[in-house]
């Protein structure tokens, strides 16, 4: 009894500290922005638009080294336009700083001030579409910083993405927000020349930020945060799975391969390259500010990674694909399931065993098993667990069962859960047969899953893209052994996921 109280009390606090906890990174029934206006979705791609989750965000990010490059004029030369003279702005006042919290200070401080930008419809978020945005700490810590910069005589608008790559809590989700606060008002000309050519309708809408800034335009409304949010479309080409300057290892490769930059940085620095990790941040942080060359080179760094944006049709971390397979499939490859008698738990048991050799059929025999690469490599673990989700929600929803499969699309562990009721309850595990901790997985993972959502019916399935040596023996064994102790041992699916000679694509 005390155990459950404190299990109570705990949870309890966590959700009045942290109402959204409960709902991290869920997604339990995805809406795209095509299939809500009723549009085909190839027209928002010709577009070079992305087609947005109105419901959950797409973990993607717009990063500021790519607009000028966009293949949107908007974007190309307004946004950028936008960019460089915002940014430009804040240099001039942190160079009339004398010291914190002066006026100069305190002008820049205001410029630095990026609410959340929840009408895109990108981030980390996933059960919303609603971010965090930048604090008066952090905002205060990076003045600091980006004061220390500009005293070294550098006037370069990027500096403040730059400061990524050494800062605590500049991450992906800083670095897009920041980047759309300043650059809404063109996102919004965007809009405004797109949506009309699509045939969606617009209204008037004003977006008010938290920092006092306003925007007004005609805009395609967002009716899943509210009918007065608007969705704010964004082009594809200016978005990455992370933003650059996040990325150490890739500014450090582009970096190493030139020698004009290898010739001027010392051999600590160097020696980083090879290392290709952030966790010497604080090296690279009291290298970049020592002096300005120091800053220069660090900044040519920079702009020399060239980086691409986000490959939207091989989507090699399944980002976006599974997104598309919810919305056709079950036209595309029709299932018809028997609704069980009572939705308890052995009829929520026989839907997702039916779902199962559904997603088995889909890959060994559809061919599916080709949306678990990206050219002949297999993509993240994550992409085969959003795939199985796609098949679920959509033969849930075709056949108008009474379930509710949901899935974390975040960066921890990811779990499938398929419940009716508190009774009817049955989760879920999906793993590739390379996954290091795919026997740990089952032993562990699977049975805290269980427990957590109180139930005693488990699902193991194993993809096999390689690699599974002996570990599909070890599981069986331990399967084997449990059941003959009389526990309840949870199931255990093994699909075929190599490679076919041809794709079936929807």
């Amino acid at each position: 009894m005390t155990s459950v109280l404190s299990i109570l009390i705990a949870l309890i606090l966590k959700i009045y500290f942290d109402p959204e906890a409960l709902f991290m990174g869920k997604i339990r029934n995805p809406i795209r922005f095509s299939e809500h206006y009723g549009i085909d979705g190839q027209a928002l791609e010709d577009r070079g638009i992305l087609d947005p989750t109105l419901n959950a965000d797409t973990r993607l990010f717009i990063d500021p080294l790519l607009l000028e490059n966009s293949s949107h004029s908007e974007i190309s030369v307004g946004a950028r336009q936008t960019y460089e003279n915002h940014f430009g702005t804040i240099i001039k006042f942190l160079a009339k700083t004398k010291v914190p919290k002066d006026v100069a200070w305190n002008s820049a401080a205001r410029l630095l001030s990026f609410p959340e930008i929840k009408w895109t419809c990108l981030g980390y978020g996933a059960q919303s579409v609603a971010g965090s945005g930048s604090g008066s700490e952090m905002t205060g810590h990076y003045i600091e910083t980006a004061r220390q910069i500009v005293e070294l005589g550098i006037e370069d608008p990027d500096l403040f993405v730059a400061m990524a790559l050494f800062e605590n809590g500049v991450g992906p989700d800083r670095i897009s927000d920041m980047t759309a606060n300043v650059i809404l008002g063109d996102l919004i000309k965007l809009n405004e020349r797109i949506l009309p050519e699509l045939g969606i309708a617009t209204q008037p809408m004003t977006i008010a930020l938290k920092n006092g800034k306003s925007h007004s335009g005609r805009l395609a409304a967002n009716p899943y945060i509210s009918s007065e949010d608007p969705v704010i479309l964004v082009p594809s080409d200016i978005l990455r799975h992370l933003p650059i300057a996040t990325d150490w290892s890739s500014v450090a490769d582009a970096a190493s391969k030139n020698a004009q930059i290898r010739s001027r940085v010392n051999d600590q620095i160097a020696q980083m390259w090879q290392v290709k990790s952030r966790k010497d941040k604080d090296e690279i942080r009291r290298w970049a500010l020592a002096d300005k060359a120091s800053f220069e080179t660090f900044m040519e760094m920079l702009h020399g990674a060239n980086p691409n944006a986000y490959d939207m049709n091989g989507d090699p971390l399944g980002e976006v694909f599974w997104r598309k397979i919810a919305a056709a499939l079950a036209e595309e490859e029709p299932l018809a399931i028997d609704p069980p008698r009572k939705m308890d738990l052995a009829g929520v048991e026989m839907v997702v065993e039916a779902i199962i050799e559904q997603f088995r059929f889909l890959i060994e025999d559809r061919r599916f098993s080709e949306e678990l690469y990206y050219y002949g490599k297999p993509r993240p673990e994550i992409a085969a667990q959003r795939l199985f989700f796609a098949v679920a929600h959509s033969y849930c929803k075709a056949n108008d069962l009474d379930l509710t499969p949901e899935a974390e699309t975040g960066n921890g562990p990811v779990d499938f859960k398929v419940s009716a009721g508190f009774t009817g309850r049955a989760v879920v595990e999906i793993k590739l047969s390379r996954n290091s901790k795919l026997v740990d997985g089952y032993i562990k993972q699977l049975e805290t899953y269980k427990r957590a959502e109180e139930t005693v019916s488990g699902f193991y399935v194993v993809v096999d893209v390689g690699k599974m040596g002996q570990k599909d023996e070890r599981l069986l064994a331990i399967r084997n052994e449990a059941s003959a102790r009389g526990d309840i041992a949870s199931r255990i699916d093994f699909i075929d996921g190599s490679r076919r000679k041809s794709a079936s694509k929807l």
